[in-house]
């Protein structure tokens, strides 16, 4: 297939078009397979008042079992099906920033609804496909730093490239659009604005110096000819997820990176290329322009990448740091809570079918006002492992534990991750942790290689534990507690928050759990977060034909759910072909920030190139709501 014809793959049939496996199941037999399995019909965890959601016929639930949600202080939405943005009565919104609107004021004018923006303006402007964001506040200065997670070369790029790079200014202006974007905002008659010239505002993106550190910072897995200490590589790409510091710095997460790889000559084809689905042509076909992304030249690349790395949004002139010791693989998000005797924990998800959810722990304890060096690059990195009995434990992934040298582990943290045999998951991605109790939640958007294939390693991907569904097409909510209330446990407790489905077309596991109803139902869960109140903020990027399985379920959505309930009704819908990803809110929590990624139609502006865009939402009588 011509590269020209992959632009508008997503990343996920990218990689299977990249590197297909051979079906080991008839896929007539899979649902039927599905619904006979114990799944986890009839098995509760007494997870307080919530646990009534996860009762006996959880899989097979009545009508009227369903009933409609109550008891939120909004009027859940219907679903959508047109190119605008929607919320509930009794609220607002408003673009905030667009791909393309100037951070300084030579680049005012940067942005054409007909081209674009130039190269020469390209990292003067807010980047494209908005992800993961944090607020900040520093000196009474209000900072966003918001990820741009990947391009559409089709709209950066002149109409004659066809979506494919011709020139190196075209890859250059690609790079640019991409990375992270520190700003100030600032509250004025109209609601908040970008500050513009603010001093904080800054591109990070895939030409920026980073530094690195960890175990396997100056490995020769990260030594390059133009780096050959392995301390000091370029750019942050595809930057999917964030989180935040107890501290107050940002950390990004690099996820989808293998795609901007390629090879213009013969180059060594290894295990590890191929369980990160590296090697081929590059999907922007950087690799002919830039040695950098050439495995024939540089084939140590691929490793300075996939890392969460740290950027101080109060300091411009601060280096980022790529994190070795928080492992290598496609970094979701990065949710850092603390343990009992004080020491950091780090929940991370590799969103891939078939792959790992992770856990970091330091080694030294922190409170606030102290030193944070070293936190972030000694500790312990491990796998989880979930039981049939609901209960789970993390496993350390160690040279002890793995027959793998530390530096290896990291760089290879798929393959640590195989050896001590963890529970290959249905692409763990955001994670949440709760506020007001010790417990998380990590969304699994879906896996149609569910009892089908095998992940990228060859480990099998059974219908069993947090993952109950075959061609799982619509995804789940896992929880966990851990045990003794303390992130820093070894072992804990799961049971699945919500099983999203379609009660409509199925009468059997694929109409989700008893918390779907006709009136909220969705697929692919995917960004998450905790509002102050305890509430769990739910995001969808998933199939919105609204056609066949996924019919009535209309564009992605944001949702919210009630831990103790289970109750999740519906907040916003996204115009058609967008995803929903990225949320946080002013200090004043009266505002949320929403992020709008990859939107169809001309929206937000009804003419022109469709804009990703960060959007402010507010209530009519300006009370608090995150």
């Amino acid at each position: 297939m011509d590269i020209k014809d992959t632009v508008d793959l997503s990343w996920d049939d990218f990689d299977e078009l990249r590197q297909p496996r051979a079906a080991e199941n008839d896929f007539d037999k899979v649902v039927d397979r599905a619904i006979s399995r114990r799944g986890f019909l009839g098995r509760a965890v007494a997870f307080g008042s919530g646990a009534a959601v996860f009762g006996s016929g959880i899989l097979h639930s009545s009508t009227s079992a369903r009933a409609q949600t109550a008891g939120f202080a909004f009027d859940p939405i219907a679903i959508s099906t047109d190119f605008n943005l929607h919320v509930p009565t009794g609220f607002q919104w408003k673009p905030l920033v667009r791909w393309g609107d100037a951070l300084v004021s030579d680049a005012q004018d940067a942005y054409s609804a007909d081209n674009g923006v130039p190269v020469a303006m390209s990292d003067k402007v807010f980047g494209e496909n908005t992800d993961g964001m944090e607020t900040f506040t520093h000196d009474g200065h209000v900072l966003l730093a918001i990820n741009s997670e990947y391009v559409n070369p089709k709209i950066n790029l002149p109409e004659a490239s066809q979506g494919v790079p011709q020139t190196a200014d075209e890859v250059t202006l690609l790079k640019n659009m991409q990375g992270v974007t520190v700003l100030e905002i600032a509250q004025g008659n109209e609601g908040w604005a970008v500050t513009l010239d603010s001093p904080y505002n800054r591109r990070i993106t895939h030409e920026t110096q980073m530094t690195m550190d960890g175990p396997a910072a100056g490995s020769d897995h990260v030594k390059t000819n133009a780096d050959p200490d392995g301390m000091s590589p370029k750019g942050t790409m595809n930057n999917c997820g964030s989180g935040k510091t107890l501290w107050g710095t940002y950390l990004t997460c690099e996820e989808n990176f293998n795609g901007y790889f390629g090879a213009t000559g013969d180059y060594a084809e290894t295990e590890a290329l191929i369980r990160y689905g590296i090697g081929g042509e590059g999907r922007y076909a950087y690799e002919k322009f830039d040695p950098r992304y050439d495995l024939t030249q540089e084939p140590n690349e691929p490793n300075r990448h996939g890392w969460v790395t740290e950027i101080n949004p109060a300091d411009p002139s601060s280096t980022p740091i790529k994190h070795t010791a928080l492992g290598r693989f496609k970094h979701e998000n990065a949710e850092m809570v603390q343990g009992k005797d004080g020491r950091i924990v780090v929940y991370m998800g590799d969103d891939e079918r078939g792959e790992f959810m992770y856990r970091y722990v330091s080694n030294a304890t922190w409170s606030e006002g102290q030193p944070t060096d070293g936190l972030l690059s000694d500790g312990t990195l491990y796998v989880a492992k979930f039981n049939d009995d609901m209960s789970g434990e993390w496993l350390p992934l160690t040279p002890e534990t793995t027959g793998m040298p530390i530096e290896d582990i990291l760089v290879f943290a798929r393959m640590a991750g195989s050896k001590v045999g963890a529970t290959t998951m249905d692409r763990p991605e955001w994670i949440a942790a709760n506020p007001l109790r010790v417990e998380a939640y990590c969304a699994l958007t879906n896996n149609k290689n569910r009892g089908v294939k095998p992940n990228a390693g060859g480990d099998e991907t059974p219908a069993t534990g947090p993952n109950p569904r075959e061609t799982n097409n619509f995804g789940q909510i896992v929880r966990w507690r851990p045990t003794g209330e303390d992130h820093g446990a070894d072992t804990f407790t799961w049971d699945l928050y919500v099983m999203a489905g379609n009660p409509d077309v199925y009468d059997n596991a694929y109409a989700g759990s008893d918390n779907i109803t006709a009136g909220n139902m969705f697929n692919s869960p995917d960004g998450m977060a905790f509002s102050s109140d305890g509430m769990l903020w739910i995001q969808t990027d998933g199939d919105d034909s609204n056609e066949g399985e996924f019919a009535g379920q209309g564009n992605n959505q944001m949702l919210v759910g009630n831990p103790e309930t289970g109750e999740i009704a519906r907040f916003l819908t996204a115009p058609n072909g967008a995803e929903v990803t990225g949320l946080t809110w002013s200090p004043d929590r009266k505002t949320a920030f929403v992020g709008i990624q990859h939107p169809g139609g001309s929206w937000p502006d009804g003419n022109g190139k469709p804009r990703s865009s960060v959007v402010a939402v507010w209530r009519d009588d300006g009370a608090v709501f995150g």
